[in-house]
């Protein structure tokens, strides 16, 4: 039970209070990202389901099998998540167990399945009835789940060339799906598709619905998703997942109960990493293990932004085209993310005086405004860099080029 939870103390209350019967119908798991929250709740669902009552991993009823490779059509997974980097990896120790014939085979087998399905199962045909996107998106999850299929148990994986190229046209996918589809905050049209699914009655077991960044869903998600925790329906499960717990409404925090993911020691991070994605040779964070997996190195990003700020601050026009070229068009978006955190970073250099903490205040609103533009509200990425242009320049004219003398110093 919970094996695959790696240092992670939390999961000694879970299952005390799942073998004790005091496990509620909903909670709340919080905790900073990459401290295994989602593997958690997609445990505790496996767990609750399972026909031999005995929660183990190896267990091979057929509820167990369904939610290992999370194929079950009792769980439910909203809300936002970028999934692509953990996809990328999972990919990699994936081909690596199957060309060298490792004894992980199977673990690593069912970790790029997941990896998959994680973004997969965000686009539930029950969570996007009556959306506009439905039949394109149901046409993409089909094509997904027709590859997905040939690597999936308890098939025998093809030749390796082949599925090394199956392992291609899946990632491609999944990027586009995240890339397009993805919304970045839960409509309100999913909880109520949500809440009529959870109200059918299960022909076996416990239906769960997982909420991921459930700090992030504006007022009338949150309104209705409350309705719902007041009186869930028996066989339904819900958990919720945050980083950010003091950021969910006091009225949903009333009706859970709180499970506390704490921060892993550097030691346990590295121990994640080799357990779970088999590398030895990585010495740092679980987040800076998948960051290494951009298709624009980390560097560079920064590298683009810092060059971006100089030419802007010093009487050029940056070249959005070109800039947009170099990194590979910003994709998947955590790209643009990290551009635009170093542009940001600029804000140190600019608290030194009034007019220098006004300036500051405004480039970082300004920052925020073009992330949510292309991040909420589909903006080009073009656009929102050309419209960042103009607005760091007003700042930097409006305070007597204070920008120009930061860098310059």
């Amino acid at each position: 039970m919970f094996e695959n939870l790696v240092s992670q103390k939390a999961s000694q209350y879970i299952i005390s209070d799942i073998k004790n019967g005091t496990f509620p119908r909903a909670v709340l798991f919080s905790g900073n990202s990459c401290s295994g929250k989602l593997t958690a709740a997609l445990e505790v669902s496996r767990v609750l389901s399972c026909q031999k009552k005995t929660g183990e991993w190896n267990c091979q009823c057929p509820s167990c099998l369904r939610q290992k490779s999370l194929t079950s059509t009792n769980v439910l997974l909203l809300g936002p998540r970028d999934c692509f980097l953990e996809i990328q990896a999972a990919r990699e120790t994936f081909l690596n167990a199957y060309k060298n014939n490792s004894s992980y085979i199977v673990a690593a087998r069912y970790l790029y399945l997941r990896s998959i399905r994680k973004l997969t199962l965000r686009f539930s045909s029950i969570l996007y009835q009556g959306d506009k996107n439905l039949s394109k998106i149901g046409a993409q999850i089909q094509e997904l789940n027709e590859y997905l299929e040939q690597l999936d148990f308890p098939h025998a994986l093809p030749p390796y060339e082949d599925t090394e190229k199956l392992c291609e046209k899946i990632n491609e996918n999944a990027l586009k799906l995240e890339s397009d589809y993805f919304y970045k905050s839960i409509p309100i049209s999913q909880i109520r598709n949500m809440e009529e699914w959870a109200y059918i009655k299960s022909e076996e077991g416990k239906k769960t619905i997982i909420i991921e960044n459930a700090d992030s869903m504006p007022t009338g998600v949150r309104n209705a998703l409350l309705k719902i925790l007041e009186e869930p329906p028996a066989d339904c499960l819900f958990i919720l997942l945050t980083t950010r717990r003091n950021a969910v409404m006091p009225t949903i925090l009333s009706r859970v109960r709180t499970y506390t993911f704490s921060d892993r020691t550097l030691d346990k991070q590295i121990e994640v990493i080799q357990r779970v994605f088999h590398k030895d040779n990585f010495n740092s964070t679980i987040s800076d293990f998948l960051l290494s997996y951009l298709p624009v190195p980390i560097n560079e990003l920064k590298k683009q932004a810092d060059d971006f700020m100089y030419e802007l601050t010093h009487g050029s026009i940056p070249n959005t085209a070109e800039l947009i070229k170099k990194c590979d068009k910003f994709v998947p978006k955590i790209e643009l993310k990290i551009f635009l955190s170093e542009i940001a970073m600029c804000k140190s250099r600019l608290l030194h005086s009034p007019e220098g903490c006004l300036a500051s205040s405004e480039l970082i609103k300004t920052v925020q405004e073009s992330w949510e533009n292309v991040n909420l509200y589909n903006q080009p990425v073009q656009s929102a860099l050309e419209n960042l242009i103009r607005e760091i320049s007003r700042i930097n004219q409006t305070y007597d080029k204070i920008i120009t003398k930061a860098l310059s110093s």
